[in-house]
């Protein structure tokens, strides 16, 4: 009897041993088809002065864009999230120090990556939010590609972009938004110029860099941080709906909310956020509180 059990042990263990191999096959498989995947764009050019004021400009969207979170203060990049089975997230150095940008690094180079996400080879950039960047009008994309290149080099040479075992499996079912480049209308024409002003359209112009975290409705739900916190639903139907425009503003400068909670930055990155103008919020919140 003993022996019988022993036998038809070993055949179940066999058979879920060759179907998790299997199911991993296919998995490794389909990621594969995601990360090889080459893409034919054609970028458009844009005019990219380098005076003071475009520079400054460039560098009110980089604070407001939270760009350092990934890339650091310096822009000299850093590695940003390290985990055996997810994998590891690293910003670039987009500095021309060592390890950073090549020095036949081109602006076409610089807008195919942050309007379309593509790399020099073609292939998706990996986690690149480009999806944001590539609704940003001619004027805005020229300051912001004007300040990363006025930086001083740094000299940091990184490790690449790798994905583990479950970060692959989360990207096949549209878990993780590893390759940009699947997100993006790439045939979009973005305006030369979005004027500033307390405008719901300007305020929809700025929600794309909240669209990343609560969804393009804005209704929040799974963090796209695999074992994030949920997250909040920013329409009127969530709280922004029962705040002021002051007790939104607040919250977005101070983390503190009108129900008394202090939120985390690292799940809500109020420190980014109280870089925007009075204006920007403002606006911002006259979109949202539309929705």
């Amino acid at each position: 009897m003993f022996p019988k059990v022993l036998k038809w042990t070993g055949i179940v263990l066999l058979g879920l041993a060759t179907l998790l191999l299997l199911v991993s096959g296919i998995f490794f498989y389909l990621y594969g088809t995601h990360a090889d995947k080459r893409y034919a764009v054609t970028v458009r050019p844009i005019d990219i002065p380098h005076d003071s004021a475009t520079i400054a400009a460039g560098a009110h969207l980089f604070a407001i864009k939270g760009c350092s979170d990934c890339h650091g203060a310096d822009l000299g990049g850093k590695v940003f999230f390290d985990d055996p089975a997810v994998g590891r997230l690293v910003g670039a150095n987009l500095t021309g120090g060592q390890g950073g940008r090549p020095a036949g690094y081109t602006d076409q180079d610089w807008l195919r990556a942050m309007r379309h996400g593509i790399g020099a080879d073609n292939k998706s950039l990996k986690l690149m939010p480009s999806y944001e960047y590539a609704k940003l009008s001619d004027k805005d994309m020229a300051a912001l590609i004007a300040f990363c290149k006025a930086q001083p080099p740094v000299n940091r040479s990184l490790p690449p972009t790798t994905t583990g075992p479950l970060g692959k499996v989360l990207t096949v079912l549209g878990k993780l938004p590893l390759f940009p480049a699947e997100k993006i209308d790439h045939a979009y024409q973005q305006p030369a110029t979005v004027a500033v002003s307390v405008t719901r359209a300007y305020g929809e112009y700025l929600s794309v860099s909240c669209s990343g975290c609560h969804n393009p409705r804005f209704t929040g739900g799974d963090s796209p941080v695999p074992g994030g916190k949920k997250v909040a639903d920013i329409t009127s139907k969530g709280n922004v709906g029962r705040w002021t425009a002051q007790e939104f503003i607040a919250t977005l400068r101070t983390g503190n909310t009108p129900e008394g909670l202090k939120l985390k930055n690292d799940e809500m990155p109020w420190s980014m956020t109280a870089q925007y103008s009075d204006e920007e919020l403002q606006a911002l919140f006259l979109y949202l509180k539309s929705l």
